[in-house]
């Protein structure tokens, strides 16, 4: 009876150690460079069949960037913004004209303009997988951040089949 209760003891240490490693250890979907290249490809035409020459970049969920595409004559200012407004909205996981309306009520909330990097300014739009936020784009150029945002939008519809 002895070595019965001593096996299903360790049996028991075994399960929670392998219910420890399997916490431990995570498994999440990221960003392709293909799937990277098409986004910022598509809200650059998007923006441009409207006539604004934009920037757009993509990056991964961690905010690295995976793509980027500036149309010709579009602004070299494009480029940094198009970026901040990607980053922002991945480390968020959150569109940004929706963050600086947000900040724009809320004086506690306009203290995200001092972070490091954070652009408030609409354009940026995070990218799903399911519900994961798996990365995000930002564009930059058109004449308002709503504009920005809706080529951004018009890239996330075009691939939206390959989102899962």
């Amino acid at each position: 009876m002895h070595s019965t209760l001593r096996f299903g003891a360790l049996a028991l240490a075994f399960a929670a150690f392998g219910a420890q490693a399997q916490q431990a250890v995570r498994t999440e979907k990221n960003m392709s460079l293909d799937l990277a290249n098409q986004l910022a490809s598509a809200a650059v035409a998007a923006c441009a069949a409207n006539g604004y020459n934009v920037a757009a970049t993509v990056v991964d969920r961690a905010g690295t960037v995976r793509a980027v595409q500036r149309a010709d004559n579009a602004g070299p200012h494009t480029l940094a913004s198009s970026e901040r407004k990607a980053w922002t909205s991945a480390s968020a996981k959150s569109p940004t004209q929706a963050m600086m309306e947000g900040a724009q009520k809320n004086p506690g909330g306009a203290n995200l303009v001092y972070l490091p990097g954070v652009l408030l300014l609409g354009g940026g739009v995070p990218v799903k997988a399911g519900n994961e936020v798996i990365g995000a784009i930002g564009v930059g150029g058109a004449p308002g951040g709503n504009l920005d945002e809706q080529c951004a939008n018009a890239a996330l519809e075009k691939v939206k089949g390959l989102l899962g």
